[in-house]
């Protein structure tokens, strides 16, 4: 059939591209049943130009660490599709970053946007370095030396990036002070930039808050709540730790938050104060916990999934819960999962959810709060406007009601009712093909 000819052929031309491939996989799949019976995809070739980025930018990052010698690393910055708007997409420094990460990073994001409604297309960057025991002088000189060459590609209706993993509020400013000074130019170039220099209220919450607003959807429509319900959240990062906050004010409880080292059980409910203050303010480990309520339970090196939990929501990164961590929350009755993180859930993970029944968002839907409130940022930077915390965070709220409502309709249309892969990759393929189509697509 030609999705599947198109996933072998593209396989082919980009070898070693492990996690593109699995994206591809994952997407093409689930649009078979449109596209394969409508010869029309086939005979456009919308297919090849979709799985294709429009460009790719590498490029070497030198700077200078405190010991006085030069570092090298590699940057990338993967435009990916524009036929809703301009590039729209988080840079990541992390050593797991490459080509391939990237890309199906933009791929993926090319949909998330689409999903929003909003007029913004797909990016994605980053560079393989690790911020992790660096000063302040190093990060800074890092990401000048960064936007020095990635300058000339950016602007306000050309590509705006955003944090990501590694990239919060300090890398942003420092990345969006040196654009500034290059170009002279005061416009929204970065999202997730400070209050005080065009940054917006709740953007800072907004993807943990997306994914709580479209879980609790999700859980309605099947006749179910959040209230008294036992929640497990990996990662105890910016979009876990406001998860969690938004957990706790939707009636449910936290019982179990992770890092790299291993996680957290308090049966209690997760102190999410004690987290900020680890996590945000000593940018310490999650074991440190103990410190604040000794008669947690610290599990070094262990999965968070095997712990019982009525609904998971995986925060942390690419590829964390396997199959048999999906076999594990279904022995113990877990009745949802929820991505905060971009492809947390393998291809043969989320197999095991739905054969199990278990309600499933996938990242593309489930965490476009994040990308949703920077679009809402550009718009306040255009307008030089700000917007009280309650007009962004409604508008948020009806944003991913609307997505939810989307890719509801777009699995029972096809009638997969309650396949929300199948619905989300429908409605943000229909919505990004029609403008491709459109425009003009050779």
């Amino acid at each position: 059939m030609y999705t599947q000819s198109i996933i072998k052929s593209t396989i082919t031309k980009t070898p070693g591209e492990h996690e593109f491939h699995q994206a591809l996989t994952e997407v093409l799949s689930s649009l078979a049943i449109i596209i394969d019976n409508n010869p029309f995809y086939k005979d456009t070739g919308i297919l090849e130009m979709l799985v294709a980025p429009e460009r790719i930018i590498q490029f070497r990052i030198p700077w200078l660490d405190d010991t006085g010698r030069i570092r090298v690393n590699t940057g990338w910055r993967v435009q990916y599709n524009s036929a809703l708007g301009p590039y729209k997409g988080g840079i990541r420094f992390h050593p797991s970053v490459s080509q391939s990460v990237l890309k199906f990073l933009g791929f993926e994001q090319t949909f998330k946007n689409a999903l929003t409604g909003l007029p913004i297309g797909g990016g994605k960057g980053g560079a393989d370095f690790d911020p992790k025991g660096r000063s302040n002088a190093e990060i800074m000189r890092f990401c000048q030396s960064l936007m020095t060459e990635l300058y000339k590609y950016l602007g306000a209706d050309e590509d705006i990036p955003a944090g990501d993993i590694g990239v919060g509020a300090r890398e942003v400013g420092y990345m969006y002070g040196q654009y500034k000074r290059i170009t002279g130019l005061v416009e929204g170039v970065f999202t997730g930039k400070g209050i005080s220099y065009g940054g917006s209220l709740g953007r800072t919450q907004a993807t943990g808050y997306g994914l709580l607003y479209l879980l609790d959807e999700m859980l309605t429509h099947a006749g179910n709540g959040l209230p008294g319900k036992q929640v497990t959240i990996s990662g105890s990062g910016n979009v876990a730790i406001y998860a969690a906050e938004k957990v706790a004010q939707l009636g449910g409880k936290v019982i179990c938050m992770s890092d790299s080292g291993g996680y957290i059980h308090d049966a209690a409910g997760i102190d999410l104060d004690a987290i900020k203050e680890i996590k945000l303010v000593n940018r310490g480990r999650i074991k440190d916990y103990l410190e604040y309520r000794p008669t947690a339970k610290y599990h070094e090196g262990q999965s968070i999934w095997q712990h019982p939990c009525d609904i998971a929501l995986p925060c942390a990164t690419q590829n964390e819960l396997t199959a048999g961590d999906a076999k594990s929350l279904a022995a113990n009755g877990c009745i949802a999962v929820a991505e905060g993180a971009n492809m947390p859930c393998t291809n043969e993970a989320i197999k095991v959810l739905q054969a199990n029944n278990i309600l499933y968002a996938p990242g593309k839907a489930a965490n476009a709060g994040g990308v949703a409130v920077s679009a809402l940022e550009m718009s306040q930077n255009s307008q030089r406007q700000s917007w009280t915390f309650e007009e962004v965070d409604n508008r948020l709220k009806a944003i991913m009601s609307n997505i939810f409502t989307q890719i509801s309709q777009g699995a029972q249309e096809h009638g997969m009712k309650g396949n929300y892969v199948a619905g989300a990759n429908i409605a943000g393929f229909k919505r990004v093909v029609e403008a491709m189509l459109a425009h003009g697509a050779v």
